[in-house]
């Protein structure tokens, strides 16, 4: 959950309530597949409820993470414009928000703010899954995992309300 929060804290109420109006939601069925390995995406998802595993789908088809509600898929290859290296797939049936690259390159083109806020909301996001990566693989403090810069958590209260309107919108809670 909170990794959404940093996404949406950097965001402002006008940019959510956007995103809001311009997104919708999908339903997952356990088993169905949200991204293909190396097949191209043009969405963003958070996930709303369900769980999804991140997974090599090769002949081992390792699992490389779990990933519940308030995460945040497709994010690389957004910002890539590369097909995905890895396969998600929902281990349970699974909602989650979905907004177009069409939809959102148009507006990171027409508003400079909420590009900027959008980038920086994304580079916080990837910087922490990035520590808890390394905190696994053995390195890093873990004592320090749930340390939040006092700048990204000014914004953490309003996060945790603006993901409840996107969950009241599509009516997950």
């Amino acid at each position: 959950m909170k990794r959404v929060l940093f996404f949406l804290g950097q965001l402002n109420d006008i940019d959510v309530e956007w995103m809001i109006k311009n997104g919708s939601k999908i339903e997952l069925k356990t088993g169905s597949k949200l991204i293909q390995k190396g097949q191209p995406i043009d969405n963003l998802y958070i996930v709303l409820s369900g769980q999804l595993v991140v997974c090599t789908d090769g002949a081992d088809n390792e699992t490389i993470a779990t990933l519940g509600a308030g995460e945040i898929v497709g994010e690389m290859s957004f910002l890539e414009s590369r097909s995905p290296s890895v396969s998600v797939i929902a281990t349970q049936p699974t909602v989650a928000y979905v907004i177009s690259r069409n939809v959102m390159d148009s507006r990171l083109s027409s508003n400079s703010d909420f590009r900027a806020n959008f980038y920086y909301a994304l580079a916080l996001f990837l910087s922490n899954r990035l520590r808890k990566t390394t905190e696994q693989m053995g390195y890093g403090k873990p004592e320090e995992e749930d340390l939040i810069d006092i700048n990204v958590l000014d914004g953490v209260a309003q996060a945790g309300s603006r993901f409840g309107q996107i969950l009241n919108r599509f009516s997950e809670v």
